[in-house]
């Protein structure tokens, strides 16, 4: 009885030494971004801590040299807090490590809608984009280009096509995105595209609400799967140990105040979008 006890009372320190030894794995042998300037789009205030922490929190690090900004398409004003959220969200994204307040943009526009059934129009999304990070390129070319796309930004990470919850908006903005980038190199032959469309990978139920534990299956999926390496690595695995998934709570807990319903407690203990983040290269063509 005696070591059946004690046996119990082991597992959840060895779980969590199996935990933090993954991080120190992935953040040693695994393919980081280095020097670019990226941008996370997201479509509601608390996107950015609730699904992207570990992301924004490991591509902050100062010894990477990125810049990372956030881009959010809407101010999340459905119960009349549009204000409140947008405040919400710079404090968030600094407690996350952005370099300073003017790194956060929230786009108000009738095209835009918080809502959880309404589809945004992926052209409407494409030329946003455009127009913040590519103005050259916004209006698709008829003849071919011997000249460059070229871009104010290197890597823009967004959702899935499932958008992790299954929400709207998120899937809007893959459809937008690979619009987007679609449109830089749309009869220009030849060239790469200038920017790196990274998503966010949807996972099941199941695993969703497993927290640090999908850190050893994210882990192993990864050392098993297809690889690339290079300039353009894919895919890309983000893990948080203990301090940093205490920063993205502390995000949520603190910045996001005015979200603090009792089911997001729930997910900001439970969710493995807390403590693990990985991110798949899209493949784009422009024709």
């Amino acid at each position: 009885m005696q070591l059946e006890w004690l046996t119990l009372l082991t597992l959840p320190f060895v779980a969590i030494a199996c935990w933090l030894y993954t991080v120190s794995i992935t953040r040693s042998r695994f393919p980081k971004l280095r020097n670019k300037r990226i941008c996370l789009l997201i479509a509601h205030p608390d996107d950015e801590a609730m699904f992207f922490a570990p992301t924004v929190l490991a591509l902050t690090d100062p010894s990477l040299g990125n810049h990372v900004k956030i881009l959010c398409l809407s101010s999340g004003d459905a119960d009349g807090l549009g204000e409140t959220r947008k405040k919400e969200l710079v404090k968030s994204g600094m407690l996350l490590g952005l370099r300073q307040e003017d790194d956060v943009f929230v786009i108000e526009s009738p095209h835009f809608p918080d809502s959880m059934t309404t589809t945004w129009d992926k052209q409407a999304i494409a030329s946003l984009l455009s127009d913040a990070f590519a103005p050259n390129l916004a209006k698709p070319m008829k003849n071919k280009s011997v000249d460059a796309p070229t871009a104010t930004i290197d890597v823009l990470i967004t959702f899935d096509k499932f958008g992790v919850s299954s929400h709207a908006n998120h899937i809007s903005l893959y459809h937008g995105a690979r619009h987007f980038i679609a449109s830089l190199i749309h009869n220009r032959p030849g060239w790469g595209c200038p920017v790196d469309l990274y998503t966010l990978n949807t996972v099941s139920l199941v695993r969703k609400y497993t927290s640090f534990f999908d850190s050893i299956s994210s882990l192993l999926g990864m050392a098993f799967g297809t690889k690339q390496t290079g300039a353009h690595p894919s895919p890309l695995l983000l893990m948080s140990g203990i301090g940093e998934v205490r920063i993205a709570q502390k995000a949520m807990t603190t910045a996001h105040k005015s979200q603090m319903r009792w089911f997001r407690w729930g997910w900001i203990g439970l969710s493995r979008y807390m403590v693990v983040n990985d991110l798949q290269l899209e493949k784009i063509t422009g024709k």
